[in-house]
């Protein structure tokens, strides 16, 4: 902050976020910044629309480009959204001539985090994220900074909100998939396109930020392997119920040795896992570190106020000079993490759709002997009528890919109706991990 002179906030994106945004910073009693945080100029797809402020004092720009360029602008906010297009040329043209940038947008980070974050470096603007992850929930800066001294060892999570809102209320509905993610999209909770968020890839991009700064390395999204919860059905939830556990869309990133691993992917948690009990739209992460032990972030992961705070965080800290490098530390110092990927093991859930007749299960369990699995539970769905019933059944711990290769053969079984579903089991987060 040169002079005590308020910073020019250029806006692209005036959508729920953005107009959040303009109401933490304007109106006569400023609630951040104490006035010196201005918003001059905004971009948006369309400058007419009804809003819930007033942008006609702004200078306007029908192209975010143009915007990112004008030299009447210090920070450029990128509210855009997309991993390419005019949100990725308009934040390199602003760290290009060195502005700060703060940035919600982690598609784009995701994939381009390093790059961005060497423009940043090279001419001298800050690039901010905290919007970017679960929203109002500090994580970025409690992983860059107050977990600065500790050594992260794995980070688990759920990062989607639309995704936890699913599952909760299939849970306490008991409706299907498909009706409660229309009712969701009818609340405004999921997108008319929902598969970003139900496909797991939202998640992905989240981690993939996460696992950078936890791990001082590059961001590597490719890296993630994603599943979403498109494929959870009704009598999973049930069936994991009676069990003990409840499903959720578990973001995980662990260093192991020289590789960090990645997933995304529906998983049965114990009901005392700090996350089975996280509902609704609410994110959380789980951060098992030392010296300092297991630390557990919850908030609210999205919406105007929750992201817009996020936002104005990150501001102050380029306002009062606070802001370091992107991921916690230079380009030069962030690892590119071993591709190679440890086996993985655990325990897991395998819900099979059979045709109800003699036989079935001793076929299942002669499949699961020729791989070396060992049985801890079976139990069948009462309610259930012929000609196809959900049967469920948890192993002992085993190789992932003895898993797989069972499951390969289950699949070709004559009774068997369709493709077996396979989760990972977490009893803790302290206690269980997917490797080992």
């Amino acid at each position: 902050m040169a002079g005590g002179k308020p910073l020019r906030i250029g806006l692209a994106g005036v959508g729920t976020v953005g107009a959040g945004l303009v109401k933490l910073l304007e109106g006569p009693s400023p609630k951040v910044g104490e006035g010196l945080l201005k918003v001059v100029a905004v971009s948006a797809r369309n400058r007419t629309r009804k809003r819930d402020v007033d942008i006609s004092g702004y200078e306007w720009f029908d192209d975010p480009v143009d915007l990112a360029a004008s030299e009447n602008i210090d920070i450029f906010v990128e509210l855009i959204g997309g991993s390419d297009g005019p949100a990725k040329k308009a934040v390199e043209v602003a760290l290009r001539r060195g502005a700060d940038v703060v940035t919600g947008n982690k598609a784009l980070l995701a994939i381009h985090g390093t790059e961005l974050a060497q423009l940043s470096e090279q001419h001298g603007g800050k690039l901010a994220f905290e919007a970017a992850v679960a929203g109002g929930v500090p994580i970025v800066k409690a992983l860059r900074e107050s977990l600065g001294g500790a050594e992260v060892r794995a980070l688990s999570g759920i990062l989607n909100g639309t995704c936890n809102y699913l599952l909760t209320e299939m849970e306490a509905s008991g409706r299907a998939f498909a009706d409660v993610l229309a009712d969701a999209q009818r609340l405004g909770y999921a997108e008319a396109d929902p598969t970003t968020d139900v496909g797991g890839f939202d998640a992905a991009h989240k981690i993939t930020l996460l696992a950078a700064i936890a791990f001082a390395a590059k961001p590597d999204f490719d890296h993630v392997k994603i599943e979403g919860v498109d494929t959870v059905a009704l009598h999973d939830i049930r069936l994991a119920g009676r069990l003990g556990y409840r499903i959720k869309l578990i973001a995980k990133a662990e260093r192991i040795g020289e590789a960090i691993v990645m997933t995304v992917r529906p998983a049965l948690l114990a009901l005392d896992h700090p996350l089975a009990n996280i509902a609704g739209t609410l994110n959380a992460v789980v951060a098992e570190a030392e010296p300092t032990g297991q630390l557990t972030f919850i908030g609210r992961g999205a919406g105007s106020g929750p992201t817009a705070a996020a936002v104005a965080a990150d501001l102050l800290d380029i306002l009062y000079e606070r802001a370091g490098p992107a991921f916690g530390r230079p380009v030069a110092k962030l690892a590119s993490a071993a591709r190679a990927s440890p086996p993985e093991r655990g325990r897991y859930y395998v819900r099979l759709l059979v045709k109800d007749e003699p036989g079935v299960i001793a076929d299942v369990a002669e499949e699961l002997g020729r791989q070396e699995i060992s049985i801890e539970s079976f139990l069948q769905m009462p309610g259930y009528e012929a000609p196809v019933v959900p049967i469920v059944l948890t192993t002992q711990p085993c190789a992932r890919a003895t898993m797989d290769a069972a499951i390969a053969a289950m699949e070709k079984l004559p009774a068997v109706a369709e493709t077996p579903r396979v989760m990972p089991i977490e009893e803790s987060a302290g206690r269980s991990r997917f490797w080992s």
